[in-house]
C-alpha cells in the first residue's frame, strides 16, 4: 500500500511516527517536505539531516515526481503546507486522503463567524465534507473547531506526536528516583507565558509555606523537594530572580535548554511533572515523554494532549486553565500519597508504551486504512484513531472529572 505523508517539513515530532511506517511499507512510503526549514525553528533545534532518511522527497527540488506521487498513492497523509493545491487537486477525485490538523480556532471558537476565514476553510475542507476524506486530530480541541465549520462529520479522529518511546523494567526506572523521601518534580519547557513557568516558582514558594504552617499546628512537615526546570526563554531571567529573592535556590534547579536524552534522563528521575500550558498549547510532546517516565503528571487540560493522554485520576491529574490553587493541591496530593503517586505513574507508563507510541499509531493507521478502502470502519476504543469526541472548549475540565476514576464527587473537585 503506497502511503505519502506531506508536510512543509519533517521534525523531530514526526519522525518516529514516519519512521514506523518507513519500517513496515518499505519504499511504498514517502514524505513530501514542501519548504525548507525557518532559521527559528533550526535554532530551537527543530532541525534533521533529511539526507540521511531515505523516505524523504523535497518537492522544491522534485516538483514533478511529487505531483505524481500525490496523485497516484493509496492514500494521502497531508499535515500543514501551503500546497493545498496537491491536496485539493487530489481531493477532487475523492481519493483517500487524511487530513492532520492541530486547533483551527486556538485564540478562540468566536472567529468562526470571520467571513474570510469562513470562505477559506471552505475550499480546504468544508466543500470535501462528503468526499473521501477524514480528519486525524492532533489534539483533544480540534474536534470541536471543525465541528463548528460542518467538517468531517463523523470521520474525526484521535491522533497526535509521537516522541521517541522507551521500554523499562519498571522496577529499576523507579529505582532511579530517589527513595529517601525527597520529592522531584520537573517543569519541561520554553519558558514562555503560555507555558506558564512562573507557576512552578510559585509552588516551591507555597510548599516551603504549607510545610511552615503544618509544623506549626503541630503536624508533619511536608517531604523535603526539589523541583527542575528545563528550558530556556525570554522568562528565566525574571524567574531566577524570583527563585533568588525568595531564597529558594536549593529547591529549584535551572538547566538551560537541555538535548532530549539529558530531559528524558532528569524526567527518568522524578516522581511528578507539572504542565501547566494553557489553550495556545496545540499538543505538549513532553507530557508523553513524563509519562513514558512513569512521572505522575498534573496537568492543565487546556493543553492539545492532555484530554488524549490522561484520564483524570486513574493516570494523572488535571486543573483547570489558570486555577492554580488547583494544581498546587494536585501536586500536595501527590507528595503526600506515595502509594497513589506510584500507581499514577506507573499506569501513566502503560498509556504510553501499549498505546500513544509511533508504532502503534502507525499499525492502526494501516489497519484502518485498509477497512476504509473497503467500505468499513472498525477504530479502536481507545488511544490513536478511536473516535474523536466533540467537546466544548469550556466543558472539557468537567467532562474530564465526570469520566475520571472518582466521577466527579466532591472530594475529586
Amino acid at each position: 500500500m503506497t502511503t505519502v505523508f506531506i508536510s512543509n517539513f519533517i521534525n523531530h515530532h514526526q519522525l518516529p511516527f514516519c519512521n514506523a511506517m518507513y519500517r513496515r511499507l518499505g519504499d511504498d512510503f514517502k514524505f513530501i517536505q514542501t519548504e525548507k526549514m525557518s532559521e527559528e525553528r533550526i535554532e530551537m533545534g527543530w532541525e534533521l539531516d533529511i539526507s540521511k532518511i531515505p523516505y524523504v522527497v523535497l518537492s522544491y527540488e522534485e516538483e514533478e515526481e511529487c505531483k505524481r506521487l500525490v496523485d497516484e498513492c493509496d492514500v494521502l497523509i497531508a499535515g500543514w503546507t501551503q500546497r493545498t493545491d496537491l491536496i485539493t487537486a487530489r481531493l477532487k477525485k475523492n481519493k483517500l486522503t487524511l487530513r492532520i490538523s492541530e486547533r483551527i480556532y486556538r485564540d478562540g471558537q468566536w472567529k468562526v463567524i470571520s467571513p474570510r476565514g469562513i470562505i477559506h476553510k471552505y475550499f480546504e475542507h468544508i466543500r470535501f465534507r462528503k468526499s473521501n476524506a477524514y480528519l486525524l486530530c492532533c489534539g483533544a480541541y480540534v474536534p470541536s473547531d471543525f465541528h463548528l465549520i460542518h467538517a468531517y462529520p463523523e470521520k474525526m479522529y484521535k491522533f497526535g506526536y509521537f516522541p521517541p518511546m522507551k521500554r523499562y523494567d519498571l522496577k529499576k526506572l523507579f529505582e532511579l528516583k530517589d527513595s529517601s523521601g525527597k520529592i522531584d518534580i520537573v517543569f519541561a519547557g520554553r519558558f514562555l507565558k503560555l507555558k506558564h513557568p512562573e507557576y512552578m516558582i510559585w509552588l516551591a514558594r507555597d510548599l516551603i509555606k504549607e510545610s511552615e504552617h503544618r509544623v506549626a499546628s503541630g503536624r508533619n512537615p511536608l517531604p523535603e523537594f526539589r523541583i527542575h526546570m528545563i528550558g530556556d526563554g525570554e522568562l528565566e531571567h525574571p524567574l531566577r530572580s524570583l527563585v533568588t529573592d525568595y531564597h529558594m535556590l536549593d529547591n529549584v534547579i535551572f538547566y538551560g535548554y537541555q538535548p532530549p536524552e539529558k530531559v528524558r534522563a532528569i524526567m527518568e528521575r522524578c516522581h511528578i511533572q507539572v504542565f501547566p500550558s494553557d489553550y495556545r498549547e496545540g499538543w505538549g510532546a513532553v507530557v508523553n515523554e513524563g509519562m513514558n517516565s512513569a512521572c505522575a503528571v498534573v496537568a492543565c487540560c487546556e493543553a492539545g494532549s492532555v484530554p488524549f493522554l490522561i484520564n483524570q485520576w486513574i493516570n494523572g491529574m488535571v486543573f483547570p486553565e489558570n486555577d492554580y490553587d488547583k494544581m498546587k493541591a494536585a501536586v500536595i496530593y501527590l507528595i503526600t500519597h506515595a502509594k497513589e503517586r506510584e500507581d499514577m505513574g506507573t499506569k501513566a507508563y502503560h498509556t504510553i508504551v501499549d498505546s500513544w507510541n509511533a508504532n502503534n499509531a502507525a499499525d492502526t493507521l494501516l489497519y484502518m486504512v485498509d477497512g476504509w478502502k473497503q467500505g468499513l470502519e472498525h477504530p479502536p476504543k481507545e488511544g490513536p484513531l478511536s473516535k474523536a469526541e466533540v467537546i466544548a472548549p469550556h466543558k472539557m475540565f468537567q467532562w474530564m472529572e465526570d469520566n475520571g476514576a472518582r466521577k466527579g464527587t466532591k472530594k475529586s473537585r
